[in-house]
């Protein structure tokens, strides 16, 4: 009985030693699944973090290469990069913009790309960033309508030699193509003021003056609401309405902008391929977009020039937007810090 006794306690001790090497065994396998899982999503979660930031740089190189109005920059960091050196030019403009910092409180500043619709750039991304509406006389109006009446109310026929900047396109195809510029004006400019979420906005902004087509477009608008403002001022002239501003009869004294058609050809043509907007032309752009248009011209620095009003003649209720210039061609964005 002692050996039937003891035969079965071995065999059932083989049995558990024999159950427990397999699972042992499965224990083991499974373990090992688990450690070269986790190792494995380790590497895929490693490899895809890498992925996503090369993407994400990728796009913000891209991004940066191709927006128009870069992001915001130290004042004195920027000046102290442009100008090096101990020349009278150079110690000048250091002042100037140390002159901007202390006393205006202006910290940062947007740079601007340097091509011929530079100050329209600048003036038409701090409206939109800002969120200033239309102009009360463009409330009034339909915009997209101005090419039509231009051509056959007031019989401009010579519109059809207007010029598209770099594009330098005339032709009768003028008025189709006008017509959508001044779509992409209305259809941006509302949209973006619209925007009340300061961030929102902003991308907007980014996204837009990224996209060098629709950019063309709105600046073309604007020169095109430029012609439209100096015909209706010409009129009024020759009809002898009521008064003009003063800015008018500066512009149409010049012997190259006498008349309309001369404005055109000898100025508004060559705005973005060849010239940019000169001093006579910035009291217009604020005039008919009804922003004070303060410039601080530091080239001019320690003269009564060194800071200007575009127009010299506005309103209180007109909104300000400022630019910042070092030789009347090229402009930037000054931010205002407190």
């Amino acid at each position: 009985g002692r050996y039937e006794v003891r035969s079965w306690t071995a065999a059932a001790k083989q049995s558990l030693c024999l159950m427990w090497q397999k699972v042992n065994v499965q224990l083991m396998l499974s373990m090992s699944f688990l450690v070269a899982v986790c190792w494995y999503c380790r590497r895929l979660y490693s490899f895809l973090a890498q992925l996503l930031k090369r993407w994400s740089n990728y796009l913000q190189r891209k991004l940066i290469r191709n927006l128009s109005v870069l992001t915001e920059v130290d004042l004195l960091g920027y000046s102290a990069r442009e100008w090096k050196g101990e020349t009278k030019q150079v110690k000048h403009m250091r002042e100037a913009y140390e002159e901007l910092f202390w006393s205006y409180h202006i910290k940062y500043l947007r740079q601007v790309r340097k091509d011929n619709y530079c100050v329209l750039r600048a003036v038409l991304f701090q409206i939109f960033s800002q969120g200033i509406p239309f102009p009360s006389w463009m409330k009034e109006r339909d915009i997209l309508k101005l090419p039509e009446k231009l051509l056959y109310s007031q019989g401009c026929n010579w519109i059809q030699q207007y010029s598209f900047g770099p594009e330098r396109y005339t032709g009768p195809n003028v008025f189709g193509k006008l017509r959508k510029c001044m779509e992409t004006l209305k259809t941006n400019w509302t949209e973006i003021s619209a925007t009340k979420d300061q961030e929102e906005r902003g991308n907007l902004c980014n996204t837009l003056f990224s996209d060098e087509s629709k950019e063309h477009k709105l600046y073309e608008a604007i020169k095109f609401i430029m012609l439209y403002e100096v015909v209706e001022a010409y009129e009024q002239i020759k009809n002898r309405e009521e008064p003009i501003p003063n800015l008018f009869n500066l512009l149409l004294a010049r012997d190259s902008s006498s008349d309309p058609l001369s404005f055109m050809m000898n100025h508004l043509n060559a705005i973005g391929d060849s010239m940019c907007l000169d001093q006579v032309e910035l009291f217009l752009l604020g005039y008919l977009l009804e922003v004070k248009i303060r410039v601080f011209r530091l080239h001019k620095f320690n003269t009564e020039e060194f800071q200007v009003n575009y127009p010299d003649e506005y309103r209180r209720e007109w909104n300000e937007i400022s630019l910042l210039t070092e030789d009347d061609r090229y402009y930037h964005i000054p931010l205002f810090r407190t």
